[in-house]
C-alpha cells in the first residue's frame, strides 16, 4: 500500500500528526510525501483514515495498491522497515537488561512500561528482525526477577503478548 500526500506547510500541526501517525503505524519512507505499507486490511485502513486527516487539513492525498518492480526493490523496502524495528527491539531490550538493577517496585513500573511499548513495536512490526527474540528473552527476564525466585509462567507469558 502506497499513500502518496501533500499537506500544506502551515500551519504545520497537521503535517506533524500526520507524521506522528505514519511512524506509529510503521511507515516506510519512499520519498517526499509518499510512504509504504505491506498491504492488508488494517494497513489500509490506517493509510485511509490518514489520507482522510490530510484532505480535511487543506491538503491532498491517495492510497494506492502497487507492487515493487523487481525482488530486489521488495527485499530491499523489507530490510528498510526490519531495520527500524530491529533499533526499537534493541531499545527495549537495554531498558529491560538495565532495570534488572532496579529495586522490585521500579522493575515492575518498567516491566509494565515495556510491556506496552512492545505491544506498540509488534503492531507495526511485517517483518520480524532477530532482534525481537533477543528483546523478548530480556523482557522475560525481567518478568521473572519481578515475579521472585524462580518466576511464575504466567508473568512471562505476559510479557510478549
Amino acid at each position: 500500500m502506497l499513500l502518496s500526500y501533500r499537506v500544506p506547510r502551515e500551519p504545520s500541526t497537521p503535517r506533524i500528526a500526520v507524521w506522528r501517525k505514519l511512524k506509529r503505524c510503521g511507515a516506510a519512507q519512499l520519498g517526499d510525501g509518499l510512504v509504504a505499507l505491506p498491504a492488508d486490511a488494517r494497513t489500509r485502513e490506517q493509510l485511509e483514515w490518514i489520507a482522510e486527516e490530510v484532505v480535511e487539513a487543506g491538503g491532498s492525498a491517495g492510497v494506492w495498491l502497487a507492487h515493487p518492480a523487481t525482488e530486489a526493490q521488495e527485499r530491499a523496502l523489507a530490510r528498510e522497515m526490519a531495520a527500524a524495528r530491529a533499533e526499537e527491539y534493541a531499545a527495549l531490550g537495554s531498558a529491560a537488561r538495565a532495570a534488572l538493577e532496579a529495586g522490585a517496585a521500579e522493575r515492575a513500573r518498567v516491566l509494565r512500561r515495556l510491556r506496552s511499548q512492545w505491544r506498540e513495536v509488534t503492531r507495526r512490526d511485517f517483518f520480524p528482525p532477530p532482534q525481537r527474540e533477543v528483546a523478548a528473552a530480556a523482557l522475560h527476564a525481567l518478568a521473572d526477577a519481578g515475579a521472585g525466585a524462580g518466576g511464575h509462567a504466567a508473568a512471562r507469558e505476559r510479557v510478549t503478548r
